[in-house]
């Protein structure tokens, strides 16, 4: 696996069927405003998770966690270059997600405690987070389920005629799933506006990728579709805005769909149980030398990532005080929002 980080340093997909590898970075010197924006929402999604690991270590939180620490680079970049009326789908790992897209943070806190003030009423929990006001379906826990799902929205938005974007956050364990190829071919014959957005961070819960598929890059892959892909370094922000705006300008111009496969590293366990024996240290610390919030801070001043930083955390603050005051649904309430 540290193969994959020196490949990844090297250079991103060669394919001539990628999207353009000439992007000119985003230089965050010359918008420091972007900057400070993705510095925050990195910031607030890593601030929530530590969060959040505490809490339900002290038992406040019940159920079971798939926490998002080192992948925020791709969920800030990604949904940075999204509007309100885009829409993502997510996984059983969805609060960088979630927060990325807009969810606020009392929203997704007051879910994980299973109230009803939360995002979903408190009936989703940790799995299943989202928000459809802002553009977000609910998570899909099954591996490779929102691959599935996305085809609709995507052929929904053709067929209204609008320049409307799906974005399908997904696993490189998804890509061994059917629903994977079935989706992504669909998407390519229909030309629908869908952004394959693949966090590769390497380990299907415990099993590293390379031992359950012999193409190393999932970005090979779209070549049999015929859709576009590209390799980026999913621990840059700047990188991952900068192909994600491409692959979506590609598709608001009804181009059709494009793979992403960001190149991402999950600093905890597949969840609250694993203690990750299957990762070396050396290992470990080489990803974290690459840290997202690390490789941004430069852009901005002492003072602002201190202002930032205060700020995040008075808002993790407040989320924490209004789920703890917030009530629990009462039993009635299991049979409303269900629909047959």
């Amino acid at each position: 696996m540290l193969a994959t980080l020196k490949r990844l340093m090297a250079a991103a997909s060669d394919s001539p069927d990628s999207c353009a590898d000439d992007i000119e970075p985003i230089n965050a010197t010359s918008d420091p405003k972007l900057a400070a924006r993705l510095y925050r929402t990195m910031l607030l999604i890593r601030r929530f998770e530590e969060r959040v690991y505490r809490l339900f270590l002290e038992g406040e939180i019940p159920g079971t966690l798939h926490q998002y620490q080192g992948q925020e680079a791709v969920a800030a970049g990604v949904c940075d270059v999204l509007g309100e009326r885009d829409w993502i789908t997510s996984t059983h790992r969805p609060h960088g997600h979630a927060l990325a897209k807009g969810v606020s943070p009392r929203a997704a806190m007051a879910e994980l405690y299973g109230k009803a003030t939360g995002c979903c009423r408190g009936k989703g929990g940790s799995m299943h987070l989202g928000d459809p006001a802002v553009g977000m379906l609910p998570a899909i826990a099954i591996v490779a389920g929102g691959n599935s799902v996305v085809s609709g929205i995507g052929l929904a938005m053709k067929l209204s005629g609008d320049d409307r974007v799906a974005v399908c956050f997904f696993g490189e364990g998804a890509t061994n799933e059917g629903a994977f190829h079935e989706g992504l071919n669909f998407a390519a014959v229909q030309r629908l506006p869908i952004v394959f957005a693949c966090e590769n961070n390497l380990y299907g819960a415990s099993t590293a990728f390379s031992a359950v598929s012999l193409v190393k890059d999932v970005a090979d892959r779209a070549r049999a579709y015929g859709v576009p892909s590209r390799i980026v370094d999913g621990m840059d922000v700047l990188a991952v805005r900068a192909a994600t705006a491409e692959a979506v300008a590609a598709c608001r111009g009804r181009k059709g769909p494009t793979l992403l496969e960001f190149k991402t590293y999950r600093f905890t366990g597949h969840s609250r149980s694993d203690a990750r024996g299957y990762r070396s240290s050396e290992e470990e610390q080489a990803w974290q030398s690459r840290d997202p919030l690390t490789l941004l801070a430069p852009a901005l001043s002492g003072p602002e990532r201190d202002g930032i930083d205060a700020d995040v955390n008075a808002e993790i603050d407040d989320a924490v005080e209004f789920a703890r005051n917030s009530r629990f649904p009462e039993p009635a309430e299991a049979f409303s929002d269900v629909y047959a």
